[in-house]
């Protein structure tokens, strides 16, 4: 699978080493930064890896700040977005299988490492299970058309 992964100086850290686990399980991953722990403007980052996302380039993104508050939040203001925060693995797997999250964001700081390699396992390896769920992610499409 093609992931765009993006972080900003909060997340350097935790993101450095999800890229490494990604690369591990036979991913192509692409890094849109940041490269360091000097401070970045998060929503650039969000912007960038979310704007790849929605024109295709990559088939799912992951973006890792401090607390997983501000990532999540500027990447859903990007149409056809469906990023979402995970806190364990239970939220992850529902990120993938209820939202067809194409987005997942994780906070550097809240986690150690076993546990954000266990939530970005589960996302990507839960399939969407559609029906009501797609009825509900159409409901958010049609939210986006009119006001976006």
């Amino acid at each position: 699978m093609k992931i765009v992964i993006g972080a900003d100086h909060a997340g350097f850290e935790a993101k450095e080493k999800l890229k490494k686990y990604l690369q591990t399980l036979g991913h192509e991953v692409t890094d849109f930064g940041c490269y360091s722990a000097e401070p970045v403007d998060f929503p650039d980052i969000a912007m960038l890896v979310g704007d790849a996302v929605r024109k295709r380039e990559f088939e799912r993104g992951v973006l890792v700040d401090g607390f997983n508050g501000a990532m999540p939040l500027a990447a859903n203001k990007i149409r056809g977005i469906r990023a979402v925060g995970a806190y364990d693995v239970i939220s992850a797997r529902f990120a993938a299988a209820h939202e067809d999250c194409n987005v997942l964001c994780l906070g550097g700081k809240t986690h150690g490492e076993l546990a954000l390699t266990e939530m970005l396992r589960t996302w990507l390896t839960t399939p969407f299970e559609g029906g009501k769920y797609q009825k509900r992610l159409d409901k958010i499409t049609a939210i986006e058309q009119r006001c976006c």
